[in-house]
């Protein structure tokens, strides 16, 4: 548990299990009662922070914005016309990211594919659903994309969008609610030698969709027995000259969370 720069060792009084702790019927009564019984308090900088997943699966949820909808548009050579549908589709699209033993956490390092020449980070909110399709929580996620790949056929984005290192999670999970988290900003800065290359921000407000009708979509004939993480699209597109290269370093802050970054490399 991660509280103001400090971190309770929730394992010292018994908690082995980040999934029985969100399936837990009142969660935030649970980890409450147990970071009031440990004593093991450590600063977060002494402490290596993993990704906040345990057998969850993570998925996503693309064109959830505006924003993403017309770059997506932009960088298609002959299917554009399929982003501006699903947009406004009743149908959302959805799929699937990463195993959970393929996520990053904080400070590791995310990817960008070799055989691409277009590779942009993905800034987005998280959800974080226990089995019983409750939202739990949320969690910052980088949804990295090899935007060329994507653009020149859409059968092609499993490749543009799940490969080594795609996936960072952290730093931590927020137990809130729908409600809480629409008000939060995202924040996104990009450097490279030590220099900022590209910031934006957006809204978690701008999100079309309700997160209730993102998890009904994402349960529809699926099981998810521990639960899963929902990546809800991204509304921070940086320009169309711009891509990642490797070394470069990518923070995203949301508010109520807190900040996931991570340094670029080539695999």
């Amino acid at each position: 548990m991660h509280d103001e720069g400090h971190v309770h060792d929730l394992t010292a009084v018994g908690a082995t299990s980040l999934t029985a702790l969100l399936d837990d019927k009142a969660p935030h009564d649970a980890i409450a009662k147990l970071a009031s019984s440990t004593t093991t308090i450590v600063p977060a900088a002494a402490v290596r922070l993993l990704p906040p997943v345990e057998h969850q699966e993570v998925w996503a949820a693309g064109v959830t914005y505006l924003r993403s909808k017309k770059a997506r548009m932009a960088e298609s050579t002959f299917s554009k016309n399929a982003y501006d549908m699903v947009y406004e589709a009743a149908r959302p699209e959805i799929f699937f990211k990463a195993m959970p033993h393929k996520v990053v956490g904080p400070q590791d390092l995310i990817g960008i594919r070799s055989d691409a020449r277009w590779n942009v980070p993905e800034p987005e909110l998280a959800l974080v659903f226990n089995a019983r399709q409750e939202l739990v929580g949320c969690t910052i996620g980088n949804d990295m994309s090899s935007r060329d790949i994507e653009g020149e056929n859409l059968l092609y984005l499993p490749q543009a969008k799940i490969y080594r290192n795609s996936c960072a999670l952290g730093p931590c999970i927020t137990l809130a609610t729908e409600q809480q988290a629409r008000a939060w900003q995202i924040a996104i800065r990009i450097d490279r030698a030590g220099a900022a290359v590209f910031a934006g921000t957006t809204s978690v407000s701008q999100i079309k969709r309700s997160f209730t009708e993102l998890a009904d979509f994402l349960f529809r004939s699926q099981q998810f027995p521990f639960g899963v993480v929902l990546l809800t699209g991204t509304g921070i597109v940086p320009p169309e000259s711009f891509t990642l290269a490797q070394g470069d370093v990518v923070t995203i802050t949301i508010d109520g969370i807190g900040t996931l970054q991570n340094t670029v490399a080539r695999v």
